[in-house]
């Protein structure tokens, strides 16, 4: 890119991110994950109005583990493949900010805006099954991810803290919401936009958080879970898939192998995208 197109682009991006908060505050948003370019523009061709990313699935894409194994330079290339192959705000997952200093985090912010996304995810743990950051810690690093977004020209980037006191079962069961509703209020006053609360799907224990949360709240949806009106319903303004749709593409492949190898029948294959129609959603 030429140093004249810069301005252009810092604004085409200015702008997405701006889309992305209205569409945060306006309505019920829902964010199919993507994992890779082509997973993003399968997904905004279905209808989509934004992209998140799955950790989990761009891990598994890279030919590793999900549970912060990848390296910032490794997600941001990600990111900006995905950024690249949609017309659509764009908002990453980055884990646990590849790094447990606010100087860690405030770098990985960095890398995403410059990659051109719109939003991040920053999880309170400090690995998977915690134990998590302390509420003055993590408020420390979403304060680093909101300064890091100014400076790198891109104030409106939307930061969603994601607490895992359910998903990973952290304290007494009966004291979990008020852990939550803690550090939603902590959090909120060090600038995060949303909160992030995976493993909790109990229509009113989520509908106890949304009444009580200075933020919107995103809830992770699952398969034989609440559906996407009942969690709208329950106050829930955000509504992600993790790295659902991911698996869901690697168990067709897998059963579409299997038939091949096994009987060698190709009945899996029939109900797939049309090669020309996927082909065209790449424009280069």
């Amino acid at each position: 890119m030429s140093v004249d197109n810069f301005p252009a682009a810092e604004a085409a991006v200015t702008e997405k991110a701006r889309l992305f908060r209205s569409l945060s505050a306006d309505s019920v948003l829902v964010l199919p994950n993507a994992w890779d370019a082509a997973s993003a523009a399968v997904i905004a061709a279905a209808g989509a109005t934004a992209i998140a990313t799955t950790s989990g699935g761009v891990s598994w894409s890279l030919g590793r583990g999900d549970g912060q194994h990848l390296d910032r330079d490794e997600m941001t290339r990600a990111a900006r493949r995905i950024v690249n192959a949609v017309d659509l705000p764009v908002t990453v997952d980055v884990e646990g900010g590849y790094g447990p200093t606010p100087e860690d985090v405030a770098a990985t912010v960095r890398a995403v805006a410059e990659a051109g996304a719109v939003g991040v995810n920053l999880e309170d743990s400090r690995a998977v099954g915690g134990p998590l950051f302390d509420l003055a810690e993590q408020s420390a690093r979403l304060r680093a991810a909101r300064d890091a977004a100014a400076a790198a020209g891109l104030p409106e980037l939307f930061v969603n803290a994601r607490t895992d006191v359910y998903l990973f079962a952290i304290g007494p069961s009966e004291a979990r919401l008020d852990e939550v509703l803690a550090r939603t209020a902590a959090y909120a006053e060090a600038g995060a936009d949303g909160i992030f609360v995976p493993g909790l799907l109990d229509l009113d224990t989520l509908s106890a958080l949304c009444a009580g949360s200075p933020l919107p709240v995103n809830a992770m949806a699952v398969a034989g879970g609440p559906t996407v009106p009942e969690l709208a319903r329950a106050g829930v303004r955000r509504i992600s898939l993790g790295t659902a749709l991911a698996q869901t593409a690697y168990t067709a492949a897998r059963r579409a192998a299997a038939e091949l190898l096994g009987a060698g029948t190709l009945e899996t294959l029939g109900d797939s995208m049309d090669f020309g129609e996927l082909n065209a959603l790449f424009h280069h």
